[in-house]
């Protein structure tokens, strides 16, 4: 499956490779910390260690120290992370084999090791 396709891919997917390098801090990982059990049951390997607690108001704290009204770009955050989450659900629902990614799939341009 190549991930780039899915919509709302352009703000988990700089996550999921903050999250394989160690930053659990970013927009993006939070934003996988937030969905990290949606994006686990789709089939996608997160590791539950490297999340913050309480992505939510760690994210909207975040956007509050850069921007002067954080909350429109918060919720359409949400929306793209939503949409990545519902698109990825129904292809693995979808799926033949109904199996966790696999090594070899690609996202945002790279290999999905396990």
């Amino acid at each position: 499956m190549i991930f780039n396709d899915l919509p709302g891919a352009e703000v988990v997917l700089p996550g999921l490779s903050d999250l394989q390098s160690g930053e659990s801090n970013t927009i993006g990982a939070l934003l996988i910390a937030i969905a990290a059990t949606r994006l686990t049951e789709a089939g996608l390997d997160i590791q539950k260690y490297h999340l913050v607690s309480e992505p939510e108001l760690t994210l909207y704290a975040r956007l509050q120290d850069e921007r002067q009204d954080a909350y429109p770009h918060y919720n359409a955050l949400l929306n793209r992370l939503n949409s990545f989450c519902n698109a990825l659900e129904l292809n693995y629902k979808y799926k033949p084999s109904n199996n966790a990614l696999e090594p070899g799939d690609t996202y945002y341009g790279k290999k999905y090791n396990a």
